[in-house]
C-alpha cells in the first residue's frame, strides 16, 4: 500500500504532466486542464493525510532508484504545507493564465516540481535530499523564465548561476560527509558526526553543504537571484518560490544545526550573523522600493534572516531552545502561508490592471471589502499583529533572543534583538507603504469593482484563513502543530506555559510598531513621495551603484573570463612552441614551407610563424568567447547549462553509489 501511495505522490503528477505537454494540433483548453491539475494536487494532498497514518520514523526504501523517504513530524508537517500551497496556487493558476501561450509548459513543470519538492521534505537520507533538491532547482528555473522577457531571461540566468554553483559546492560537501562519518541516513548523522575527531573537516563538510541550501534560501551574500526572480515570475510561481522552495533551503540549515553541528557555538555565532545582515537587507531594499512583487520578494529576504536568526537561537541556546525550537518552525509555516495569500493577491491585482508599480495601481482596492480583507490578515501576520500566527512566532522567537541575551552577557546578540526589532518595524513601514497604495489613495481612473472569479475568491480565503486561526489559538493548535517537529529540530518541549498578552510579550511588538510608523511618516511620505499635479507619485531612490551582483559579482565573473583568455592564449602558444620545435629538431628544417598543408591547422599555423600563430590563436579564442557571450542570454543556452551541470551531478552519484 505505501509503495502505491508512493506512485501517487511521486509518479502520478510525471505522467499527468506529460500528459498535458504533449504537442497537439489544437492547443488544449485552460479549463480542463486547470481541474485535471486541481485533481491531480488533491490526490497528492489525500495521499500525504493517508500517509500520516503510519508510524512516526517510517522509512521507505525505493526499489527502482534507491531513493529512501521517511515520515517524521515535519516531514508530516511540511509536505502537508507544500500540497496544501499547490492545491491553492492550482486553484488561481486557471485565471491568471487565461489565454497565455505557454500555458501547457507551465503546467508541465508545475506538477513535477510538485513531486520535486515533495522529494525534498520527506527525504530519509542526504542523497535523496541532494537529488530532489537539484531536480527542483532545474524545474523551478522554467518558472522564473515563464514569460521569455529580456527581464525573466536576465533573472534566470542569475537564478540557475546560483543553483548550479551552490548544487556543485554542496555536492562537494556531501562527498566529503560520507567519507568522514560513512553515513548520509539522517536519523544516523548526528551519532556519526559526533564520533569524528577531525572537526576541521567536518566544519568544511557542514560549509560545503550549507552553501547550496542558503543559495536557494537566499541567505546573504547568496540572495542576488530573489529579488530578481519573483517580481518576472508569475504570481502563483512566485507564491511557491517565495513560500516553498526557500523552506527547502532552511530545511537544509536545520539538518546542520540539529544532527550535523550540534550545539556548536561558532555555528550558531555564524548563522545569526548571517541572519541579520540578511533580514535588515531585505526590509531596507523593500522600503525603498515601487513595485509590488519586488517589496513582497524582498519581504521574502528579511523573513528568510529572520528565520535563521531563529535557528541560531536553537543552536545556541542547547538544552533551553523550547521558545527558539516553536518560534522557528511556527516562522516557517507563518511566512509560507503569508506570502502565499500575498503573492496571490499581488496575481489578481496584476489580473485586473496589468501593472505592478505603486503608482500605477493606487486605489486599487477601494470599494472591494473582502480584497482589503484578505489582504489585512496576510499584513498584519507578517508584521506580527495580535491575533495572527505571525505574532505567536515572531514573539517566541524575540523572546529566545531576550533569553539568549541574558543568559550569555554578550553585546552582540543584544544587537541583534534590536536588529530583529528595528527589521519588525521596517516590514510594519513597507506593508503600510502597500496599504495606503492600494487602499487609501485614489486612483487615476475608475477600476471596476469585479477583480476575481468564484475559484480565485475561495482560494485566497483558503489560504488566509490559517493565519487568523491558528493565531487565536495558539495553545490549541499552534503549539501543537510546533510540537510535531521537536524532534527533527533539535529542539525541547515548553518547561511552562507562554502568555502571548503579557506585557513582556506586547512590548516587542509595540516597539516595532512604533519604529514602523516612525520610519512611514518621517521617511517614506517625506522622501519617497511626492505630490504631482493632485497625485501621490512614489520615488524610486534606492541608489543602483548598491548592487552586490553589479559591483562584485558580474566583474569576478569578467575577470574569470579575461583570465580564462590568458590562461587557453598561453598553452596555445606552448602547443605552438613544442610543435615548431619539434619541427626543427627532428627534421632539421628551419625555413617555414610555402606550400599550405590542408591536413592540419597546428602544421598551417605552424608554418606562417610563431608571431602569425599567436594572431591567429587570439582570433580564434575570441570568436569563440564572442559567441558565448551572445548565447548567454538565450533561453536555449541556460537550459543547456542546466541540463549540462545536472548531467554531472548525476554521474557523481551514480559513481558514488556503484
Amino acid at each position: 500500500m505505501t509503495t502505491f501511495y508512493l506512485l501517487i505522490l511521486f509518479v502520478l503528477p510525471a505522467v499527468i504532466a506529460v500528459g498535458i505537454a504533449i504537442p497537439r494540433q489544437k492547443e488544449p483548453s485552460s479549463q480542463w486542464t486547470g481541474e485535471l491539475v486541481i485533481l491531480t494536487v488533491l490526490l497528492a494532498l489525500g495521499t500525504m493525510l493517508a500517509l500520516c497514518r503510519l508510524p512516526v520514523g517510517t522509512v521507505i526504501v525505493s526499489p527502482v532508484v534507491g531513493v529512501s523517504f521517511t515520515f517524521g513530524g515535519f516531514q508530516r508537517l511540511y509536505g502537508l504545507v507544500v500540497c496544501f500551497m499547490w492545491l491553492i496556487c492550482a486553484m488561481l493558476s486557471p485565471q491568471y493564465f487565461r489565454g497565455h501561450h505557454h500555458l501547457r509548459r507551465y503546467y508541465f513543470f508545475f506538477l513535477i516540481c510538485l513531486s520535486f519538492t515533495l522529494g525534498v521534505f520527506l527525504s530519509a537520507d542526504l542523497k535523496t535530499t541532494f537529488l530532489f533538491f537539484e531536480l527542483m532547482s532545474l524545474g523551478s528555473y522554467v518558472w522564473v523564465v515563464q514569460e521569455e522577457t529580456p527581464e525573466a531571461l536576465d533573472a534566470g540566468k542569475t537564478y540557475l548561476t546560483i543553483a548550479v554553483l551552490g548544487g556543485l559546492v554542496t555536492l562537494m560537501g556531501l562527498f566529503l560527509l560520507q567519507h568522514l562519518t560513512g553515513t548520509l541516513v539522517l536519523s544516523e548523522l548526528k551519532a556519526a558526526c559526533a564520533a569524528v575527531t577531525d572537526r576541521t573537516a567536518l566544519w568544511w563538510a557542514a560549509l560545503c553543504v550549507f552553501f547550496g541550501f542558503a543559495a536557494k534560501a537566499g541567505v546573504f551574500p547568496l540572495h542576488i537571484w530573489l529579488p530578481k526572480a519573483h517580481p518576472v515570475a508569475p504570481a502563483p510561481a512566485s507564491a511557491l518560490l517565495s513560500g516553498v522552495l526557500t523552506k527547502a533551503g532552511i530545511f537544509g540549515a536545520l539538518i546542520i544545526t540539529a544532527d550535523l553541528l550540534p550545539g556548536e557555538h561558532r555555528w550558531g555565532v555564524l548563522l545569526l550573523a548571517l541572519g541579520a545582515v540578511t533580514m535588515v537587507l531585505g526590509a531596507a531594499i523593500a522600503v525603498f522600493s515601487n513595485n509590488l512583487k519586488y517589496i513582497l520578494a524582498c519581504s521574502s529576504l528579511s523573513q528568510i534572516g529572520f528565520i535563521l536568526v531563529g535557528t541560531a537561537a536553537l543552536a545556541l541556546l542547547g538544552q533551553h531552545n523550547a521558545l527558539a525550537a516553536h518560534g522557528t518552525v511556527l516562522y516557517m509555516m507563518n511566512h509560507s502561508l503569508v506570502k502565499l495569500t500575498l503573492f496571490l493577491l499581488a496575481g489578481v491585482v496584476y489580473c485586473n490592471t496589468h501593472a505592478l508599480d505603486l503608482n500605477q495601481i493606487r486605489g486599487f482596492g477601494r470599494g472591494k471589502p473582502l480584497l482589503h480583507i484578505l489582504f489585512l490578515c496576510g499584513a498584519c501576520s507578517l508584521a506580527g499583529i495580535p491575533g495572527f500566527l505571525g505574532y505567536i512566532s515572531k514573539t517566541l522567537v524575540h523572546e529566545s533572543l531576550v533569553e539568549l541575551a541574558a543568559e550569555s552577557g554578550s553585546l552582540g546578540v543584544t544587537a541583534v534583538e534590536w536588529l530583529f526589532l528595528f527589521s519588525g518595524g521596517l516590514t510594519a513601514a513597507y506593508l503600510t507603504k502597500i496599504y495606503a497604495a492600494l487602499f487609501w489613495q485614489k486612483p487615476a481612473a475608475s477600476t471596476g469593482r469585479t477583480w476575481g472569479t468564484p475559484a480565485t475568491t475561495a482560494a485566497l480565503i483558503l489560504a488566509a484563513l490559517p493565519l487568523p486561526v491558528l493565531g487565536l489559538l495558539p495553545h490549541m493548535l499552534a503549539e501543537p502543530v510546533a510540537a510535531l517537529a521537536l524532534p527533527f529540530v533539535g529542539g525541547h518541549p515548553f518547561g511552562h506555559a507562554v502568555h502571548y498578552l503579557a506585557w513582556e510579550n506586547l512590548k516587542g511588538v509595540a516597539i516595532s510598531l512604533t519604529i514602523g510608523m516612525a520610519v512611514y511618516f518621517l521617511f517614506i511620505r517625506l522622501v519617497l513621495m511626492d505630490r504631482r499635479e493632485g497625485q501621490v507619485v512614489y520615488l524610486e531612490r534606492w541608489p543602483r551603484w548598491l548592487s552586490l551582483e553589479d559591483r562584485v559579482y558580474r566583474p569576478a565573473i569578467r575577470g574569470l573570463y579575461r583570465l580564462l583568455n590568458v590562461v587557453l592564449r598561453a598553452v596555445c602558444d606552448a602547443l605552438d612552441f613544442l610543435v615548431l620545435l619539434a619541427r626543427r629538431t627532428f627534421l632539421r628544417d628551419s625555413r617555414p614551407r610555402r606550400r599550405k598543408s590542408p591536413r592540419s591547422a597546428v602544421l598551417h599555423a605552424m608554418t606562417h610563424g610563431g608571431q602569425r600563430t599567436e594572431q591567429e590563436a587570439a582570433d580564434r579564442l575570441g570568436t569563440i568567447l564572442d559567441t558565448i557571450r551572445r548565447m548567454e542570454g538565450s533561453l536555449s543556452y541556460a537550459l543547456l547549462m542546466a541540463c549540462l551541470g545536472l548531467c554531472i551531478v548525476l554521474v557523481c552519484i551514480l559513481l558514488y553509489v556503484f
